[in-house]
């Protein structure tokens, strides 16, 4: 006896037009109620950012005004090996149990060796060494 698992099937599903389990818990966050009273807030750091009393609170108060229009500046993180260089990576797949040992004596546990699957899956290692 063969059952069908996965794929299209008549009558599956959330129905057209419905609201999803994920919307209907959002309705009345936190969220929701602060969003609720953002021309007031808007309007208290136009207030600051124009008449504020120091120049540090003006500052604060121009940024948050801008975050909130345009959205944080991005970040960029540039990595690079020793001296600017590449960062060398080494393929490990092939290595034997012996020098994976020495590797994890000298660098300590590394991810997803000696067939550990109970390991640290971010592929991290731990803190501590």
């Amino acid at each position: 006896m063969r059952t069908h698992h996965g794929g299209k099937r008549a009558g599956a599903g959330r129905p057209k037009g419905r609201a999803s389990r994920a919307t209907i818990q959002q309705k009345g966050t936190l969220s929701d109620l602060a969003r609720q009273h953002t021309a007031i807030a808007l309007k208290a750091l136009v207030d600051v950012a124009t008449k504020g009393e120091s120049e540090s609170a003006r500052v604060a108060a121009a940024n948050h005004i801008l975050d909130r229009g345009y959205g944080r500046p991005t970040q960029s993180h540039e990595h690079s090996g020793p001296d600017g260089g590449p960062i060398s990576v080494a393929d490990l797949t092939h290595a034997t149990e012996e020098q994976l040992a020495a590797l994890e004596a000298v660098f300590g546990p590394l991810a997803g060796s000696c067939g550990d699957d109970e390991g640290d899956p971010s592929g991290e290692g731990s803190a501590a060494g």
